[in-house]
């Protein structure tokens, strides 16, 4: 991969220049170059805020840009370049490796030597790059060779070196939100030499809500929606919602779900999903179900989950609740998918409907780490079986009370911890009776 992307003799070549051909993608045309058309992320460009005083003040720190697919983390990168008079350099993780940062670092000495210009690195999916190569761009961060900017949309704290981190100031962009959207769209509609045709609000309202946040997608759709009509011998007339529909069709779009199975959207939706069930709520449950079940996600990873949940969140307060939770993880390996979504669905809502209790859940905790601070405690010598004539004569099993003949008096505990208590029934479902019951035998 080639980083020549720039002549050492021009010291304002600070950044690529964008392609104005016909045949470049919509996406790669409308790229915001300036802030004013940098849409969505206000609250990171308000007045007083850190990153706009950076740009002010020409002070850009190395940054980590963390957000979804469409978002604005390059075009932020070439603004932030071109409004600081730096230098652009950008590579992509999925292509380059030692080799190029290398390059780069060269490239950036003799900026800086001939024309006294710093360089900002741009690596796009910078997660993609393993410890090796991230540790590679430590002393040229450090020493002030190189700005980076690294563009990720995984959670750095799991996929970003600490030692790179730590250098590095994170900000978190969210998804677009329909109103930016909606400006992105008319810009598009507006400026672009691409798209004969216009939309009604409509239209562009209903565009926006089905987006995901994700501007390139959106682009990428309206260039679609050009491909449709470029034929017809009129394109003046907006296009309405039954036109859009007609468009649709032919398109056979359906939305792209912003899920991934090994990334940051699975932890975000599993949590959503548990979190839901947990606070009784089929109708959330049963969406985050979808969400997963249409994002790819495996079907058994889900059933195994809602078994942990039966135990961890339902308990004794509802010990069919686990019976139903496993019923449906056989059902999902006994049918698969797509019919497996029905058992899932009914084991979701049961779970959802059922009443709560972490008892059980809070007293194995309590009892391993008791465990883990007390160390092996021997039991009581009369609940040791006695097998041999030698261990009888020791006392092993002496004054055992049997349950089925007596009410059991002695304690059960070993005798530094007879009196610990780690299991607390709550009022909830069948465990209110429980409690009773455990009162009842004091």
């Amino acid at each position: 991969m080639s980083l020549d992307l720039f002549e050492i003799n021009k010291k304002n070549n600070n950044t690529s220049t964008l392609s104005s051909s016909p045949s470049s993608p919509l996406a790669h045309q409308m790229r915001p170059m300036v802030l004013e058309n940098f849409y969505g992320h206000e609250k990171h460009l308000s007045e007083g805020s850190p990153l706009l005083e950076w740009i002010k003040k020409d002070s850009i720190p190395s940054l980590i840009l963390w957000g979804p697919p469409g978002c604005g983390k390059t075009s932020l990168a070439q603004i932030i370049a071109k409004k600081t008079a730096h230098h652009f350099v950008n590579i992509s993780a999925v292509m380059g490796g030692i080799k190029e940062i290398k390059e780069a670092v060269e490239k950036a000495k003799m900026i800086k030597s001939l024309h006294n210009q710093s360089t900002i690195l741009f690596i796009d999916e910078i997660h993609r790059f393993n410890k090796t190569q991230q540790d590679a761009l430590l002393p040229h961060v450090e020493n002030g060779t190189l700005t980076l900017i690294g563009a990720t949309t995984e959670n750095p704290s799991f996929e970003i070196n600490q030692a790179l981190l730590s250098r590095s100031n994170v900000i978190r962009l969210e998804a677009l939100s329909k109103e930016a959207i909606k400006k992105i769209i008319e810009r598009a509609l507006k400026n672009s030499k691409k798209i004969s045709y216009s939309l009604t609000k409509e239209v562009i309202e209903l565009i926006s809500q089905n987006s995901q946040g994700d501007a390139r997608f959106v682009l990428g759709h309206l260039e679609q929606i050009e491909t449709i009509i470029q034929n017809k011998q009129s394109t003046s007339e907006k296009i309405n919602l039954d036109d859009y529909d007609n468009i649709c069709e032919k398109i056979q779009h359906s939305p792209v779900l912003s899920y991934d199975k090994k990334g940051e959207a699975h932890y975000d939706i599993t949590s959503a999903f548990i979190k839901s069930i947990r606070s009784s709520s089929p109708d959330a449950g049963v969406y985050y179900l979808a969400r997963m079940l249409e994002g790819g996600e495996d079907p058994v990873f889900i059933s195994r989950r809602l078994v942990i949940l039966a135990s961890e969140d339902i308990g004794n307060a509802d010990p069919q609740a686990l019976q139903v939770a496993i019923a449906a993880q056989q059902a999902v390996s006994l049918i698969g998918m797509p019919e497996a979504r029905i058992p899932l669905s009914q084991a979701v809502i049961y779970l959802s409907c059922a009443p709560k209790s972490n008892a059980s859940y809070l007293a194995i905790d309590k009892a391993i780490s008791e465990v883990r601070k007390s160390g092996a405690l021997p039991p009581p010598m009369y609940l040791k079986n006695a097998p041999t004539s030698l261990m009888k004569k020791e006392g092993y099993g002496v004054g055992y009370q049997y349950a089925h003949d007596q009410k059991v008096t002695h304690p059960l505990l070993p005798k530094e911890i007879e009196n610990k208590k780690f299991y607390t029934p709550t009022e909830n479902g069948l465990e209110k009776h429980i409690k009773v019951k455990l009162e009842n035998k004091k």
